[in-house]
């Protein structure tokens, strides 16, 4: 199985990327392709700018979902909402293909240093991911990042590392 893996920050220092290669772990057998938003970069997303044609970086981000079998990712929440980082390249994604992730199975997660663990973004993506083509077979939420995951060890609360691998387990019983 291909497995299309990002954070959706652009930081060096991520905490939905932790996450991502944390639970990237429970996929030892498969092809994994985890990429870094940086080296997506392009230009702030603008009709005026569509006009002249469309980033290539916005391309291959499409050749991997294409390329995949299913997508794993941990979006950051800047503000209640996705970051610019990630909302750009899903603007300029979405105006070439609507369904940006064209109905592949979707791990979404979330995490943040707060006690909501990236709550709101979490909403919003769920409500809006599958009108782009996003099937979502599981859901995770990581609260109060800081406390409940350690660099080396990965998630280390109990209860949430029994959470994060039953939806793992249910995640590939789906797909």
């Amino acid at each position: 199985m291909k497995i299309f893996a990002f954070a959706g920050s652009n930081s060096s220092t991520s905490i939905n990327k932790q996450l991502v290669k944390f639970v990237l772990k429970s996929f030892p057998d498969d092809e994994t392709n985890l990429i870094d938003l940086n080296d997506y970069l392009m230009p702030v997303f603008s009709v005026d700018l569509e006009k002249n044609g469309f980033p290539e970086a916005a391309y291959k981000f499409l050749k991997n979902i294409e390329a995949c079998d299913v997508i794993i990712c941990s979006l950051a929440e800047n503000n209640r909402s996705y970051s610019a980082a990630f909302k750009n390249i899903f603007d300029w994604a979405s105006r070439i293909n609507v369904k940006v992730f064209q109905d592949k199975p979707m791990l979404l997660m979330t995490t943040s240093p707060g006690g909501f663990g990236g709550g709101n973004v979490m909403a919003e993506a769920h409500k809006f991911f599958p009108q782009f083509g996003a099937d979502i077979k599981e859901t995770f939420s990581l609260p109060k990042f800081y406390e409940n995951f350690d660099m080396e060890n990965g998630i280390i609360n109990p209860e949430l590392l029994t959470e994060i691998n039953s939806k793992i387990k249910n995640f590939k019983n789906q797909i």
